[in-house]
């Protein structure tokens, strides 16, 4: 998928369909920012939780929303028809085609599977394989206990001082958007907002 005229941001976040309404509306206004904004969104392609809810925002708004689906989930039922959809092989395959086609990446909350894209593309960011944008969305505080393992990894010097500077920390999905649309490698994109 290539991306040839405005920026798309990766959005990574819960699938969960058992969350606080303040988590579903941090992802509705997400999605609806980066529309505003003039950026794509790519996502994992539910149809639950809070990919729902980015698309829902974005959507609102006049957004395009593409999602990265391995055709496992598409046979399961788990995808969302409003949005564009590329099936791939499986979940390697859709976090390399995330990262590739995105500007920069904001992780929402999430569990597992929201953990491991970010942690992968912080690794990718840490080893110059990826060179956009990465916001860690802490929404209600709620990355507060990984931000602390990871100032404990920096204290016991598993992590280097310059590796914190890979990502940023957002409050709110106004702060998490500025940031992921941040200019970066030399090329500056201006948002509407």
């Amino acid at each position: 998928m290539e991306i040839k005229d405005k920026p798309a941001i990766a959005v990574y976040c819960s699938s969960s369909s058992r969350l606080s309404e303040i988590y579903l509306e941090a992802a509705r206004q997400t999605g609806s920012l980066l529309a505003k904004a003039g950026a794509d969104i790519v996502t994992g392609g539910g149809n639950m939780g809070l990919m729902k809810a980015v698309a829902d925002g974005a959507l609102a708004d006049g957004g395009t929303v593409r999602g990265i689906i391995p055709g496992f989930m598409i046979e399961r039922g788990w995808h969302d028809d409003r949005i564009e959809l590329v099936e791939v092989a499986g979940m390697h395959e859709r976090k390399a085609m995330m990262a590739d086609a995105a500007w920069g990446a904001i992780a929402l909350p999430g569990g597992i599977g929201t953990f491991d894209e970010l942690c992968e593309i912080m690794t990718w960011r840490q080893l110059g394989l990826y060179k956009g944008n990465v916001v860690i969305a802490n929404i209600n505080n709620y990355y507060a206990p990984f931000l602390s393992m990871l100032e404990n990894a920096l204290q016991q010097k598993f992590m280097n001082p310059e590796h914190v500077e890979i990502f940023k920390i957002a409050s709110t999905p106004a702060e998490a958007v500025e940031n992921a649309l941040a200019p970066h490698s030399g090329i500056e994109f201006k948002p509407k907002f």
